[in-house]
């Protein structure tokens, strides 16, 4: 079962946040599906035929992002996605927040990376699948 259908991420500059989120969904292998003056989407929105799809919205917000513990998490297909997830997001604007590793605290194969996006809000990467 997915639990998300939906999440959307709020920034108070979307010119500063779109090569960072386009980098770090290409590297996840997430389409961006549109590129609006207030608002960028990645993924596949659901409907009656296919209701199993998630769907990213980044989109302008002038409000101030303090520091929280809220963040957003991706997966990955595999460990090499979590990497270059993390890549892609520190070469784009992103801040490292956890280098990609195993986080053998939650269980034995997570396997994730931690980034900070341009505008303070906070994503991760993980694959839940051993080593390939």
């Amino acid at each position: 079962m997915q639990l998300l259908d939906h999440v959307s991420i709020g920034v108070p500059d979307l010119d500063a946040a779109r090569p960072f989120y386009d980098a770090i969904m290409n590297a996840l292998g997430a389409v961006k599906v549109y590129d609006r003056p207030g608002a960028l989407g990645y993924g596949e929105r659901c409907d009656a035929a296919e209701t199993q799809s998630s769907y990213l919205s980044v989109y302008l917000d002038a409000g101030t992002i303090g520091p929280n513990k809220c963040h957003w998490c991706f997966k990955a297909a595999s460990r090499a996605q979590v990497d270059a997830f993390h890549a892609a997001g520190c070469a784009t604007g992103g801040r490292p927040d956890g280098e990609p590793g195993l986080r053998p605290h939650y269980h034995a194969d997570y396997y994730a990376a931690f980034l900070v996006d341009p505008a303070g809000n906070r994503v991760e990467a993980v694959c839940h699948l051993p080593p390939a």
